[in-house]
């Protein structure tokens, strides 16, 4: 999916014509999930994977409930760190925020990771090739279902 940059004009605009799935401010920045852009990919029969934070696959949940084909694709995954003491290493490493950013940063992470059990698969995350490859299974695991598989033609 691609990004777009708008003004906050431009956003607002959207978010009053229902133009996104979902929507939210995350550490001092808008984002959205626009409709158009999902449901064009589901109705050409692809696969897409959104990469949001728990208020925005609450949202998206919720709208699921009204919209059949949303509904039907739908598959959640939660992505947590095998620890708090994992998740701090990771972003102290990474080093591009401050003492205080990182501590609010795992204040809202243990906020996020008490509702994992809200999601239809909880993934510890090791390195980016395994959580990769376990996404992988999942997603196969759930075209064979039988509310997605195309049964075979008789």
């Amino acid at each position: 999916m691609d990004y777009y940059f708008l003004t906050m004009e431009a956003f607002r605009e959207r978010v009053a014509a229902d133009h996104f799935l979902e929507h939210a401010m995350v550490f001092g920045h808008r984002y959205g999930t626009l409709r158009s852009e999902v449901s064009a990919k589901l109705g050409h029969g692809r696969d897409v994977l959104l990469n949001i934070d728990i208020q925005g696959a609450a949202a998206i949940r919720e709208r699921a409930q009204q919209e059949p084909e949303l509904k039907r694709a739908l598959v959640s995954i939660f992505l947590a760190p095998r620890s708090m003491a994992v998740l701090e290493q990771r972003l102290r490493h990474r080093a591009t925020d401050n003492a205080d950013v990182i501590e609010g940063r795992l204040r809202v992470a243990r906020q996020e990771i008490a509702q994992w059990d809200r999601f239809d698969y909880l993934l510890l995350s090791g390195t980016i090739g395994e959580d990769l490859r376990r996404a992988l299974v999942i997603l196969e695991a759930e075209k064979m279902r039988a509310a997605r598989a195309q049964p075979p033609t008789l």
